[in-house]
């Protein structure tokens, strides 16, 4: 995961435009909004990128923590929501310190597909340990094995021939090819999962799960779980 890190951390263009990273972010911050049950529910964002959104996240929840691995990008989510009381930012050390059964909601989208199989195994682990009985885990955009990166070309036209960045749209795809994403993706790859072996990995971290009708975000060709502790009998 530390080749994705420093790559997140620098000046990337994974966004064609300002528009589609104010969309992607608002539409991430709709979902995960959905799956807030109470207005006093501690919500934790793992790995949650520049959260842009995350003020409208917060203002659903009693708390919000956002935790980033990246140390650049941290230290402008600190600037950003310095004045909000609601919003909390901590590193994964942090969160693998959280005392046990205290967040109602842990979201971990676009998060699995950047992780070693170990790391995605020990996060799991952890969530277990810091979920309330009564919480969830959102685990989202999961990449399927047969589903290339053709499908993520036609989601992200599709996205901005509905939104209106279609010509950006075009020539991000161009400047991502010659990217160092593309090198990082092509040399690292993204981790894949079938529905089964998602639902393996859950069962083995000690949750019950289901995939969701829908995923989180725009790419309907990814994956989205919800997995809660079994209830005891």
């Amino acid at each position: 995961m530390d080749d994705w890190i420093d790559y997140y951390d620098s000046t990337h263009t994974i966004y064609v435009s300002k528009l589609h990273r104010d969309l992607h972010f608002q539409i991430i911050a709709r979902d995960i909004i959905g799956y807030i049950a109470s207005p006093e529910a501690t919500v934790l964002d793992y790995a949650c990128g520049e959260a842009l959104s995350a003020s409208e996240v917060a203002a659903a929840c009693g708390q919000l923590i956002l935790a980033e691995p990246a140390p650049g990008v941290r230290g402008r989510l600190i600037a950003r929501f310095a004045p909000n009381t609601k919003v909390r930012v901590r590193s994964l050390d942090d969160v693998r310190k959280m005392h046990d059964q205290s967040i109602d909601l842990v979201v971990m989208n676009s998060v699995a597909q950047y992780m070693t199989t170990e790391e995605l195994d020990a996060a799991l682990i952890n969530v277990r340990r810091i979920l309330k009985p009564s919480g969830k885990l959102v685990l989202g955009d999961i990449l399927q094995p047969h589903v290339g990166m053709g499908r993520d070309v036609v989601a992200l036209l599709s996205f901005g021939l509905r939104h209106g960045f279609l010509k950006d749209a075009l020539i991000g795809l161009v400047s991502t090819a010659l990217s160092d994403y593309r090198q990082l993706r092509a040399r690292i790859g993204l981790k894949r999962y079938s529905e089964d072996e998602i639902a393996v990995k859950l069962k083995a971290a000690g949750f019950a799960s289901q995939r969701a009708s829908t995923n989180i975000g725009h790419n309907r060709w990814r994956m989205t779980f919800i997995a809660r502790p079994p209830l005891v009998r």
